[in-house]
């Protein structure tokens, strides 16, 4: 059983890292489209084609109360994400520990 409780522990830190970059990307995003920035750049071009199909949704889904001026899909794809690496990365690494 060491095995797989390795596995899940590798599994969850490998998690943890992939949701904390993404979180920078989203980040990065974010401050990048306050000093209107190139569009055919490719570190924009880039930013854009990794963290809009995250933000699209959101966007869609925020009712018309929340669309105020200041694009807030940044902030709850954040926080979603905070809550993805508590959960599934908590959850994985609890069940690690059990099966050893």
């Amino acid at each position: 059983m060491f095995v797989l409780a390795n596995f899940l522990s590798s599994a969850a830190q490998v998690l943890n890292i992939v949701l904390t970059a993404y979180s920078w990307v989203i980040i990065i995003r974010a401050l990048v489209s306050w000093v209107s920035p190139d569009p055919l750049n490719p570190i924009v071009q880039f930013l854009q084609a990794v963290t809009e199909p995250v933000l699209q949704p959101i966007r869609r889904a925020l009712p018309p109360a929340f669309r105020f001026g200041i694009d807030v899909s940044p902030l709850i794809a954040i926080l979603i994400l905070i809550f993805l690496k508590s959960f599934l990365v908590g959850t994985l690494l609890e069940l690690s520990f059990r099966l050893r």
